[in-house]
């Protein structure tokens, strides 16, 4: 395969795209306060809010990694997107209603309300951190991955400080609201190109049945260790090396829950909504919208084992760091199966198609780039800024806002250059940081939610722990002082790691004074609330009872899931 050349077709509708987003997100923007700036007013109706949640969690880098792990049969990477409906339900029905009524900007800003300003500035800092080396800096990694096949001549640098900058142009005028309403847009674009991709891809390898000989030929030649039949396996047994069963009962389901009930670039979208209501509904509609990934982004990674396995890719000049610590040129896929998206795109789509389909692969990365950015300049103008100069005017907070996206995308372009270094997987990547991330974060906010008698001074230790050994856990697997520990799989360290975070918690907050009978009358979960909202709900249509909705999405996630165990 040698370097791709885009025809003029191909770059003006590419071209195109990126004036007519950047001018669409300006038009949007929302500045003259900071719940503008930084929520969109408080006025997004659930379409919005869903299809938003949807395009920053699909970005590039989520789209580049899926379809990576399903062309190493990796298949069941599908259990981080369904899991998703299952956390959404979880989500809407107990956490939810306590964020909107507080009103609050931020999660840690909710910590320090539940507990004190101690966990709210740790959260805050972790959150920030995570949303410069997990998901901008990943975004931007994925982009370049694609540019740099048709400008090998230009550097990683220069086309890794351009997309940036691309995000960043709708971002730090308009705030949220420009990112929420060019993320509709980006969500479509996605969606189609995805599907556009799908159909060649299946019709290039003859349909299932060609896809279903394919795989098993290559199985007898010894290429990949699974049969046709087992490629599409959604957990394997205890030792399995990437989807053990209990990694999936367990760790998923954790790693799920602070993604989309923790993060505060996925809630700072649900917290932009009108009302409860449309909030929920917006939840539920994100998690519907994960369900069909299986068959238009993770199916073509499949399918391009068949098409593509014997492929000799040299000639796109792609480099990879191999065993010795050298710089090399990839050979093809199974070397560096980050680029098995680029190459399908490269070699399928014909022209016209082509641009437009990775002008919606520019779209999702300009989607989770701008709701990373705006999400962590909230939290450094609201839970540092604010708190240190609580007299600053609105305006004034905007200001601070804009300038900590331009510092922050800066940074995010820095680190992009060790993602590689790491891990040769995209998404492990993503799912490693995550893994030391969450487990902490959600035992105090599952605790706090549920059990009256947990303090700040838990929670506070519960942090404090939680970090101390997930740097021991990293210590130990880069220096490998406890080999025992680095080959237990990081989708069983993740729950153990929070079950020792709420047995701090637990311990701490017993040892210290109990909180204020005000914080666990407002703040924390009784069957009481979920009574009351039963006499509320009576009176509404099926289709605009959540509770209703929330049972239907559980089956058609049930029904979809089950027909590939």
């Amino acid at each position: 395969m040698e370097n791709v050349a885009l025809s003029f077709v191909d770059i003006a509708i590419i071209v195109v795209y990126i004036f007519g987003i950047i001018w669409y997100g300006i038009s949007k923007g929302k500045q003259q306060t900071s719940e503008e700036y930084f929520l969109a007013g408080r006025n997004m109706t659930w379409p919005i809010v869903g299809i938003s949640l949807f395009a920053a969690n699909i970005g590039s880098n989520t789209l580049i990694g899926l379809t990576s792990d399903a062309f190493q049969t990796n298949t069941a990477v599908y259990n981080y997107e369904w899991m998703a409906a299952v956390v959404l339900v979880f989500f809407s029905i107990f956490f939810l209603p306590f964020y909107l009524r507080s009103k609050v900007y931020t999660m840690p800003e909710f910590l320090e309300r539940r507990y004190d300003s101690r966990s709210r500035y740790y959260f805050s800092f972790i959150t920030i951190v995570g949303n410069v080396i997990i998901d901008t800096s990943s975004g931007l990694y994925a982009g370049n991955l694609i540019l740099k096949i048709i400008f090998p001549e230009i550097s990683s640098t220069f086309i890794i400080v351009g997309l940036a900058l691309a995000a960043a142009a709708y971002t730090i005028p308009g705030g949220l609201s420009s990112v929420v309403h060019t993320e509709v847009i980006q969500a479509i674009l996605l969606v189609v190109g995805s599907m556009i991709l799908t159909y060649f891809c299946v019709t290039e390898v003859g349909g299932w049945s060609g896809l279903m000989s394919g795989l098993d030929a290559l199985n007898s030649s010894g290429y990949i260790s699974k049969p046709a039949d087992v490629v599409f396996d959604m957990a394997g047994p205890v030792d399995d090396a990437y989807m053990p069963w209990t990694g999936l009962l367990f760790g998923v389901p954790l790693l799920g829950f602070y993604f989309w009930a923790n993060n505060q670039f996925m809630v700072q979208r649900v917290l932009s909504a009108k009302d409860l209501n449309h909030g929920r509904w917006g939840a539920l509609f994100a998690g519907l919208l994960k369900i069909p990934v299986i068959f238009i982004m993770i199916f073509p990674g499949v399918i391009a084992i068949v098409l593509f396995s014997d492929l000799d890719i040299s000639g796109l000049n792609y480099l990879i760091t191999n065993e010795a610590g050298e710089q090399v040129i990839c050979q093809n896929l199974e070397d560096c199966p980050n680029m098995t998206y680029p190459v399908m795109l490269y070699q399928l789509l014909p022209t016209g198609l082509l641009g437009l389909v990775i002008a919606g692969l520019l779209a999702a990365m300009s989607s989770s780039i701008s709701a990373t950015l705006n999400s962590a300049s909230t939290l450094i103008t609201m839970d540092f800024v604010n708190k240190l100069n609580p007299n600053l005017s609105s305006k004034q907070l905007v200001r601070v806002g804009q300038i900590a996206t331009v510092v922050l995308v800066l940074l995010a372009a820095f680190w992009t250059q060790y993602i590689e270094q790491i891990s040769d997987s995209l998404w492990e990547y993503l799912q490693l940081v995550l893994g030391f991330i969450a487990p902490p974060v959600v035992a105090v906010f599952l605790v706090g939610l549920f059990w009256k008698r947990g303090n700040g001074n838990g929670a506070f230790a519960a942090l404090l722990a939680g970090l101390a050994i997930s740097v021991l856990i990293i210590l130990s697997s880069v220096y490998e002082l406890f080999p025992s520990l680095n080959a237990i799989h990081f989708l069983h360290k993740a729950p153990l790691l929070m079950l020792a975070c709420i047995l701090v918690h637990v311990i701490v907050s017993l040892l210290t004074p109990a909180p204020s009978d005000e914080v666990v009358n407002t703040l924390t979960w009784n069957a009481g609330l979920y009574r009351a909202e039963t006499k509320e709900l009576a009176g509404l249509l099926w289709y605009k009872n959540y509770r209703v909705l929330a049972v239907i999405l559980l089956i058609i996630t049930a029904v979809v899931v089950g027909s590939f165990w």
